[in-house]
């Protein structure tokens, strides 16, 4: 199996993104990693390493898609990393792409040179959201920011696709975003929406409210790009801030320094359950790490693409690799369509969109 690296995205490209291969080369048996991006720079980071015995190669790529570029370069840089890259998988000279540059412009690529799967109508970026019992697939996170009706019908779709092929888990439950849990509620996306995910034949459960994405209550969440988007975004600061709050009423200021000193013979006493705790707090820690997920795999275009965070380090290169790998293991790109062949014409006594449905724009009138 050869999987695609873009060698030139990300924010600390190129460097962090080698260290990331060469973890990857080292840990994951069976893949070949192709290095895609301007040869000399990626011999030079290379050389960094130990790389004897390592199944790594190098495919040049002169241009490059920079971080703040968007869809008309790389329209324009038919040489760059992530154009050549997707032309590799769309020849078959490799199974998937993993990249951690400009999310925007990794997806012009992939339409670009790979297209969208017969029969989708957008693709789709999801992601897992760990803030909940069990981990939750989200979709859409910003690659459509104002879906149609049977966009999200679709997201659905493949969403349930990647967690029963990637996770294991059989008929999810399939929720959407919105502000009361009443079929009635949501804006008109939302309540046109809900027959329609009625009359899928997928394990639809209803609304889900931002509460209750964060209980585990559905498998997989779709919802616009703009929303999902926010949603990751807001959870990422709520995480980092209460991590940095904490630390800082622990150990600052005067009081809290004293308060501290006068504990100590209490706290001596209790420095065996504090270590009973500690394997506790390293899964809450592994479980919250972005790093630990790899990256996004965005669904919908004709080949496995997986887009990793911009500000990714090594740890979370070499398991965008894996998420790549187990991807093309599972044949998810084959499931989806596979899927779709199978999927029915919505029901006619689910009303189009545009139809009054429950709680619609003509009703609320």
């Amino acid at each position: 199996m050869k999987i695609v690296l873009d060698a030139m995205g990300g924010d600390h490209a190129p460097g962090v993104v080698i260290d990331g291969a060469v973890l990857a080369a080292r840990e994951f048996p069976g893949i070949e990693i192709v290095l895609v991006g301007q040869e000399e720079i990626i011999r030079t980071e290379l050389a960094r390493h130990d790389t004897t015995g390592l199944p790594l190669s190098i495919v040049h790529a002169s241009e490059v898609v920079e971080m703040e570029e968007h869809t008309e370069a790389v329209k324009r840089k038919r040489d760059s990393s992530m154009r050549v890259g997707m032309r590799l998988v769309k020849d078959g000279r490799a199974g998937a792409f993993v990249s951690a540059g400009n999310s925007g412009g990794v997806m012009a690529a992939a339409l670009f040179d790979l297209g969208r799967i017969r029969g989708i109508k957008r693709p789709a970026l999801a992601t897992v959201y760990p803030a909940a019992p069990t981990p939750i697939l989200l979709l859409d996170m910003g690659a459509n920011t104002d879906p149609k009706p049977e966009y999200l019908v679709q997201f659905a779709r493949m969403g349930t696709t990647y967690v029963e092929r990637m996770w294991g888990l059989s008929n999810p439950r399939v929720g959407i975003v919105s502000n009361g849990e009443e079929a009635d509620k949501g804006n008109i996306l939302v309540r046109e929406t809900y027959p329609l995910l009625q009359a899928s034949g997928l394990n639809f459960i209803g609304n889900v409210e931002g509460k209750d994405v964060t209980r585990g209550m559905a498998d997989v969440v779709v919802t616009d790009g703009f929303t999902g988007n926010v949603m990751v975004k807001l959870s990422e600061g709520l995480v980092s801030f209460l991590v940095k709050y904490l630390k800082a009423e622990l150990t600052g200021g005067t009081l809290n320094k004293a308060g501290l000193l006068l504990m100590v013979p209490g706290a001596l006493a209790m420095i065996p359950g504090l270590l009973l705790l500690i394997p506790t707090l390293r899964r809450i820690a592994k479980r919250m790490d972005y790093a630990e997920y790899g990256g996004a795999p965005l669904l919908g275009v004709d080949g496995v693409v997986i887009i990793a965070h911009g500000r990714s380090n090594a740890k979370a290169i070499k398991n965008a690799v894996r998420v790549a790998k187990e991807a093309v293991e599972s044949s998810m790109i084959t499931a989806i369509k596979d899927g779709l062949k199978r999927l029915s014409v919505v029901e006619k006594s689910a009303p189009p969109p545009g139809a009054e449905a429950p709680g619609s724009a003509a009703e609320a009138c």
